[in-house]
């Protein structure tokens, strides 16, 4: 329970899926949450359809756009509405519209002449059989004709889900094995597989779906998304990859899961701090670290390890170490209950320690970024992605930081062979150059550094 006595948003979300197996109807499950769970009911049936404030201000300023005088609606003023504030009279033929209810069935108290308002026909854009066959008229049996009529449409809404908990439960193990596979697979091709099985899970979102699954298949859209985005981002297609991310933010939204909402940003942080602007990653990182809202979570250290580092590339020492020791704090704490270290949502020791690395070496801590790299490698297994790459190339500009030239440009030549020339995309690329933008303008004209420039200027299969 939460320190205001309201219950959080997951014990809405266990009596909704419970529900929701049992066939009971949206007033029904409204009805529950907000016994139960002590919220109004206006709120209760919003989180009875397992909506987002963000969502359901979209869907009513959509309902509105026809309407004269409409009123324009955002999440915070819902939430005034669902606690300590009455909406006015058009909001709330917006909200019933929306809810498909009644006003009393909102907790909104209205006088007679503005329930008759409220209620009338012509609010009702898309008229149900039980709906046509109501009397147009006011009073007390009316509206009882009309909560039933609404009741039973719903009840059919939410029959008409083409998907069942089973079909879900193997989409989420295609997934996660496809979230394992993504650690060591070329992104080209990992793609390809990544768009065949979001093509499933949209085929299912398209249809109307009970609000369980709903909330699961926009959970695997926002995974999905997010690997289609990395792996456009490591072959270079930065434009793509913005809009992928914004597409998984959306979805991670749409789902009202705040760890996975937390994750996708954090993640996203990783596009511009590989290509710009740094402030942009290190604001999608705060805003990742805020919505965990503190909580000793593994995405909670992720987003403070990615805030560091983007903090330390921006030259802001400060507050990257403050991020830093968070990051670290939070990691040790929850490192035994983290996410499997083969997988792609994962955050295991081996990821951290890069950020770490990737922090220090740009604070110019060398010492102590070259401890986080030999560490990291130590977990890497045999068989890996590029993240090992990466590790060379911080180690490379560690040695450019310390003033050694040719050694860093050797080890940096020598970490882009050895990858495999699928793995030889633009990312990996642009990490072997910035060894050479860390050397001072002399140095880059001697023997080493001409070598490396010569090895990234030819295609992968001629090396």
């Amino acid at each position: 329970m939460a320190s205001n006595g309201f219950h959080r948003p997951s014990c809405a979300k266990r009596l909704r899926e419970e529900a929701a197996t049992r066939g009971e109807s949206v007033h029904e499950i409204a009805l529950t949450i907000q016994r139960h769970c002590s919220v109004s009911p206006l709120r209760a049936y919003r989180l009875a359809r397992g909506l987002t404030l963000q969502r359901v201000a979209q869907g009513l300023n959509e309902l509105a756009v026809h309407v004269p005088g409409r009123p324009h609606v955002d999440g915070d003023q819902l939430g005034h509405w669902e606690t300590d504030r009455k909406p006015r009279l058009p909001a709330i033929r917006l909200l019933c519209q929306f809810y498909n209810c009644t006003a009393p069935d909102l907790g909104l108290c209205l006088d007679p002449d503005d329930m008759a308002a409220v209620t009338a026909p012509d609010m009702v854009t898309t008229p149900r059989p039980e709906q046509d066959k109501v009397p147009r008229s006011g009073g007390d049996g009316f509206l009882e004709q009309r909560v039933d009529a609404a009741r039973r449409s719903i009840d059919r809404t939410l029959a008409s889900g083409t998907v069942s908990t089973n079909q879900l439960d193997l989409i989420d193990e295609q997934v996660l094995w496809v979230r394992q596979q993504y650690l060591d697979t070329p992104p080209r091709l990992m793609i390809t597989r990544l768009l065949d099985h979001l093509a499933i899970v949209e085929d299912l979102a398209v249809a109307r779906q009970p609000a369980a699954a709903q909330v699961r298949l926009s959970e695997l859209t926002a995974m999905l998304a997010t690997l289609i985005a990395d792996a456009l981002m490591k072959l270079g297609h930065l434009h793509r990859s913005r809009t992928w991310y914004a597409t998984a933010r959306h979805a991670a939204d749409d789902s009202g899961n705040t760890e996975l909402r937390a994750r996708v940003r954090a993640q996203a942080a990783m596009l511009p701090y590989y290509y710009g602007p740094l402030e942009a990653a290190a604001a999608l990182a705060r805003e990742a670290r805020i919505i965990a809202r503190g909580r000793p979570t593994i995405t909670a250290a992720f987003a403070a390890a990615a805030e560091a580092r983007a903090l330390a590339k921006l030259g802001n020492a400060e507050h990257a170490q403050v991020a830093l020791r968070h990051a670290t704090v939070t990691f040790e704490q929850v490192r035994a209950d983290g996410a499997s270290d083969h997988d792609a949502f994962g955050f295991p020791e081996r990821r951290f320690r890069l950020y770490e690395s990737g922090t220090l070496t740009a604070l110019g801590h060398t010492r102590r970024a070259r401890q986080a790299q030999e560490h990291a490698m130590s977990l890497y297994p045999a068989r890996t992605g590029i993240d090992p790459a990466l590790l060379g190339f911080e180690a490379a500009l560690c040695l450019a930081h310390d003033r050694d030239p040719t050694a860093a440009c050797r080890l940096a030549s020598v970490t882009y062979l050895r990858i495999a020339p699928e793995h030889r995309t633009t990312i990996v690329q642009e990490r072997a150059r910035d060894v050479l933008g860390a050397l001072p303008p002399a140095a880059r004209t001697t023997q080493a550094p001409r070598e490396l420039t010569e090895i990234l200027a030819l295609p992968p299969g001629q090396m």
